[in-house]
């Protein structure tokens, strides 16, 4: 493996995307990540949405740069191996519940037994304590209590975001936490347990538009919230465009962009404060004004006055805009088993050390044999193994 994480191994026991996306991106830069599956049925995420070739596309997207053992955890020697790989491995990250790791012999405190700098990475939905903290969680759970629904609604009915973002985010996060704390390691020698929930981190993700709440004792309670500024999503004459102006250079070019200058006469719209207190007033304006000419035209337009603008696209219609086909975000390889698929590479980008996926997203047990022969088994071993029913 090529990338800034090489050299670096990871044991990953997670399911669904938590886990399995954040292992993804620590892959996809280099380090070596081996994933442990029940046998039977894998990682649950292995089923359901879009399949070519017996792969669903959600688990392949969350699972490449990686290789697959299939093992039986309740047997001795399944969980022996899993043992085996922690001696050799710098990160172990689980995502179950509260308690189920120490309850299948693989808590904390006895794989650092087994590898005393290991950084040891533990995801939950809500935390380790507290009422809710071993119940069972999901995504829009979280948008619910960490305030994005509510936020989405906008003071109306609560609105889920229709993407699994606080999965994402605390995927992402994830990642994060365990390369700072193999930074750490490698100053101090020292590892350590990384905890995160999903809680925690849209908690900290949102916190930024946290507004008045900032301050306990309520601040300057006349103050109004930045996000107040404009509706942000306006319709054109074939479509929608975003557009949002902050600073008064910006007001200025939006201005000249419509032709209305005697906008900037208006007092109501002198400041920024003022465009946040009229800010219905000033809505409705652009929206006439939006409506007037095609999405491309405005965003041309209001692009050439320094205005923040963008067209609002699907993803079907993302996929094709010549900045995203620009930024070679979409890269097209060939899977063994699903045939030609689009995937987006590595988000960040390293001159000096490239992140290049080179494994595919595994099948369940695909690399079983060679992880074993790695550990020193045998051949015969491996096939005693699989004869009892301990690896697939």
């Amino acid at each position: 493996m090529s990338g800034p994480l090489a050299g670096f191994k990871i044991v990953d026991v997670c399911t669904f995307i938590t886990g399995p996306y954040a292992t993804m991106i620590l892959g996809d830069q280099g380090a070596d990540v081996t994933k442990v599956e029940p046998m039977g049925t894998g990682d649950r995420f292995r089923y359901g949405g879009n399949y070519s070739g017996g792969m669903a596309a959600h688990f392949v997207n969350g699972n490449r740069s990686k290789r697959s053992i299939a093992l039986d955890l309740k047997q001795p020697e399944g969980l022996e191996i899993v043992e085996e790989l922690v001696r050799g491995a710098d990160v172990f990250i689980q995502n179950f519940r509260p308690g189920t790791a120490e309850r299948m012999g693989l808590g904390e405190a006895r794989l650092r037994e087994l590898r005393p700098d290991l950084i040891y990475a533990s995801i939950s939905g809500f935390g380790e304590k507290g009422p809710f903290a071993e119940s069972r969680v999901y995504d829009p759970l979280i948008q619910a209590m960490g305030g994005v629904m509510g936020q989405q609604g906008q003071g109306g009915p609560p609105e889920p975001m229709r993407t699994i973002l606080p999965d994402k985010l605390t995927s992402v996060t994830a990642a994060q936490a365990v390369t700072a704390a193999l930074l750490s390691r490698e100053r101090t020698g020292k590892g350590q347990h990384v905890r995160l929930s999903m809680l925690d981190a849209i908690v900290a993700w949102m916190w930024p538009d946290a507004g008045l709440l900032t301050w306990p004792d309520g601040g300057d309670a006349d103050a109004s919230p930045i996000s107040s500024i404009l509706q942000l999503c306006y319709e054109t004459r074939d479509g929608h465009i975003a557009v949002l102006v902050v600073s008064d250079d910006e007001w200025e070019g939006l201005c000249r962009g419509f032709g209305c200058l005697d906008w900037l006469e208006d007092e109501r719209f002198r400041s920024v404060d003022g465009r946040i207190a009229n800010s219905e007033v000033l809505d409705e304006m652009m929206s006439i004004e939006l409506k007037r000419e095609t999405t491309d035209t405005w965003v041309e337009r209001l692009q050439g006055e320094q205005v923040p603008a963008a067209p609002v696209l699907t993803m079907e219609q993302m996929v094709d805009h010549p900045q995203v086909r620009a930024s070679e975000i979409l890269v097209e390889t060939q899977h063994p088993h699903a045939g030609r698929m689009r995937q987006a590479r590595n988000a960040a980008r390293f001159d000096g050390t490239p992140a290049v996926s080179e494994r595919h997203a595994p099948k369940l047990g695909e690399h079983t044999d060679e992880i074993l022969a790695e550990l020193g088994r045998s051949a015969e071993k491996i096939a005693e193994l699989r004869a009892a029913g301990t690896v697939q």
